[in-house]
């Protein structure tokens, strides 16, 4: 009863190699979505513990960061327009 086993397994050594890798791999993948979907659950909670006021809280620090950005944009606007009219009525003699 074991002899036959044992033949076919050396004959189909490859296959069986194959069919043990297979299921490693499916065992790892199972793994990682498992894995996933903890991490989507506790972001969730996360959220539902935090609340909306969280979300208003951060968001309004996003518009207050883009806020000053725009100036900052503005400011160095007019500083180059500035520099491009005085470079463009006095050029620079040539040297």
């Amino acid at each position: 009863m074991v002899e036959p086993i044992k033949t076919w397994m050396k004959e189909n050594s490859t296959l069986v190699g194959f069919l043990i890798a297979q299921f490693i791999a499916v065992g790892a993948l199972g793994a990682s979505g498992f894995a996933y979907m903890i991490k989507l659950e506790t972001r969730v909670t996360i959220l539902e513990t935090r609340g909306a006021e969280y979300s208003v809280a951060r968001m309004a620090k996003s518009e207050e960061r883009i806020t000053v950005i725009e100036g900052d944009t503005k400011r160095h606007t007019t500083q180059l327009e500035r520099i491009v009219d005085l470079l463009t009525k006095n050029p620079p003699p040539p040297r």
